[in-house]
């Protein structure tokens, strides 16, 4: 299943999207997608669903981000060997985490705000993983149990902020739109194989990013697993898996986005984001 949220901002719909973009509205059976309801039992009741007697949403209604509010985005950083050269680092021994603030979340279509002042903010186009069961210190190869599903996610950074203001990357990758998820999350039966699948993204038209999560220095059992051993991991809880080659931060010269600027990205099953740039007013 492909499970979506539909409408205006903070009255979005949960639904399914159904082959042929049909998207339906299951509100009748459940309010939201929330770390509250999302899980294996949300899934087999929705499966049950007789999708043509449920109501559809509009044509262009907006997708908002698939899951309302999550407890938690973790992110991964340096999780593509080529992308830890470009970035001049040793790719690391163990997987690089940080965190981006929820207030960030935004729907895949919604746009950039360029933080005020900024002129480093950057692109990173990211395959997310959406936990569905409670996990801690879990072992490796019962980690996929604990895996909803799948969804896009655009990891904008913000490089001064993120590398030169001191502290935690948090700061450079928190900014508000700095999360744009989806359009929807797949669950586990969509993607036979997380570990090959095309990721890429185009700026203004130019493919800067493609390459192929089957580079991922740490798959997703690991990470799951890892992140297990220092924090539980709840449904709803967001991993972003980490970006390949090809960010503005890693560009001869460094290039970073400018306002006006359009931004596209997809990852194979998971759908596509368009994200225009504006300034902060």
């Amino acid at each position: 299943m492909k499970l979506v949220r539909v409408g205006p901002p903070g009255r979005e719909r949960p639904g399914l999207e159904l082959d042929g973009g049909r998207r339906v509205d299951v509100s009748s059976v459940v309010a939201d997608y929330t770390p509250e309801t999302l899980g294996p039992e949300l899934l087999e009741r929705l499966a049950a669903l007789d999708a043509s007697q449920l109501p559809e949403f509009g044509v262009g209604a907006r997708y908002g981000p698939p899951i309302s509010r999550p407890g938690k985005i973790i992110c991964v950083g340096l999780n593509y060997a080529a992308h830890a050269a470009e970035s001049g680092a040793t790719p690391p021994s163990e997987p690089v985490l940080f965190f981006k603030a929820t207030t960030a979340l935004t729907g895949p279509n919604d746009g950039i705000v360029i933080p005020r002042g900024s002129t480093a903010t950057d692109w990173e186009v990211e395959l997310a993983v959406v936990i569905g069961r409670r996990a801690t210190y879990v072992d490796e190869n019962r980690a996929m149990d604990h895996v909803l599903g799948y969804c896009l996610h655009n990891d904008w950074s913000e490089r001064d902020w993120q590398l030169k203001r001191g502290g935690q990357w948090v700061k450079g990758k928190s900014f508000d739109t700095f999360a744009p998820l989806g359009p929807w999350i797949a669950t586990r039966d969509e993607v036979p194989d997380p570990h090959a699948l095309r990721l890429w993204l185009d700026r203004n038209g130019r493919r800067l990013q493609d390459s192929n999560t089957s580079d991922l220095i740490f798959g997703i059992p690991h990470l799951v697993s890892y992140i297990s051993q220092c924090m539980t991991l709840e449904p709803g809880d967001v991993i972003s898996t980490g970006t390949p080659a090809g960010v503005g931060l890693g560009l001869k010269p460094p290039t970073y986005l400018e306002a006006g600027d359009v931004v596209t990205l997809g990852v194979d099953g998971l759908g596509t984001q368009r994200q225009e740039a504006r300034a902060a007013s």
